[in-house]
């Protein structure tokens, strides 16, 4: 699906950080992914057999919150996300990735506070999601999120 929205993997820094230790604070620990599939954050697409991938935990909105001086209080949460165990090309901008599944877009304030949410349930809809979250003066950012399990998938900014 082709929009003018950029989907944004997890940053560079923040995925150095999280090959040693993961946001909950526990040592990374790489392995071989037989099957293949999981939706990787750091380059925005799924694992193929054989990969060294890593599930490690993830604080998206307290990432965001330290960089921009944001309090998210309660908000500030962490789960689970796939990365690469090394470092890898990252993210091709282009389509954007795993709108193949029902996702939700959820919408954050400057200072971090949910503003609410849409459930997207097609690919095409994915861009009036976007473009109602941006045509809101009080929205600062959104994450796109796994209905099924809630996991971050990607954060969107304003174009």
């Amino acid at each position: 699906m082709t929009t003018t929205y950029t989907a944004r993997p997890i940053d560079p820094r923040a995925l150095k950080e999280l090959r040693t230790a993961d946001d909950a604070g526990r040592p990374t620990a790489g392995f071989t992914d037989p099957e293949g599939g999981a939706p990787l954050r750091c380059c925005l697409r799924r694992s193929a057999p054989g990969e060294r991938i890593a599930l490690v935990s993830y604080a998206p909105l307290r990432r965001w919150a330290s960089a921009t001086g944001a309090d998210p209080g309660p908000y500030d949460e962490q789960g689970p996300v796939f990365i690469h165990a090394e470092p890898c090309a990252g993210y091709a901008a282009g389509a954007l990735p795993f709108t193949n599944s029902h996702r939700t877009v959820r919408r954050y304030s400057a200072d971090g506070h949910i503003l609410g949410g849409r459930l997207v349930e097609e690919p095409a809809a994915f861009g009036a999601a976007f473009t109602e979250a941006s045509a809101d003066p009080d929205v600062a950012l959104v994450h796109v999120r796994a209905v099924e399990y809630g996991c971050f998938l990607y954060e969107v900014r304003r174009p």
